[in-house]
């Protein structure tokens, strides 16, 4: 909770990214908050207040989950939206010339887009969902201590990059807005 809040005031991707992993270890304890607070909370280096907010947020995570019918697979809607606000930032700036610098490096990207699209068969996720998706499925092979082919290695180096132009925009446009006209 702590963390979540931190990283969507200054990395919306990694937030999204964290939100993922959180639904996933959400899954791994059963949905179950008795078995989420007794297994993995308590281990939380925080005081009992902390710990009691991080139960609530748990809960009310669980919940969504559970009335969203996320409870196997898939994501909560409130995590979908971001994704599809930060879709419609970069359909936004790809179209002004304001933007020289995103559209380059969001050209760099394509090929890998297109690429893990081919792979993955995925042709109705977004780009940016795509880019995320990536991301995330390149962490869980760190997590498990997988190795990671150095044209994987690549292609995440040129994503994270985009996604952290994309996130620097999100919270620009967030706070004083962008102006995306000449």
């Amino acid at each position: 909770m702590f963390i979540s809040q931190q990283l969507r005031k200054q990395n919306i991707a990694e937030y999204i990214l964290y939100m993922w992993q959180v639904e996933d270890i959400i899954r791994a304890y059963g949905c179950s908050l008795p078995r989420l607070k007794r297994e993995y909370i308590s281990r939380f280096d925080c005081d009992d207040d902390d710990k009691e907010d991080l139960t609530d947020w748990y809960a009310n995570l669980i919940r969504m989950l559970t009335q969203e019918g996320c409870r196997e697979k898939g994501h909560l809607q409130i995590n979908k939206i971001i994704v599809q606000d930060l879709d419609e930032l970069h359909a936004r700036l790809i179209d002004s010339a304001k933007f020289p610098f995103y559209r380059a490096e969001y050209y760099k990207v394509l090929p890998f887009i297109v690429e893990l699209r081919r792979r993955g068969n995925s042709q109705s996720t977004s780009e940016i969902e795509t880019c995320l998706n990536a991301l995330y499925g390149v962490m869980m092979l760190r997590l498990q201590q997988r190795e990671i082919s150095p044209d994987t290695e690549h292609a995440v180096k040129e994503i994270s990059t985009l996604l952290g132009m994309l996130s620097d925009y999100y919270i620009k446009d967030k706070q004083e807005g962008i102006d995306f006209d000449e």
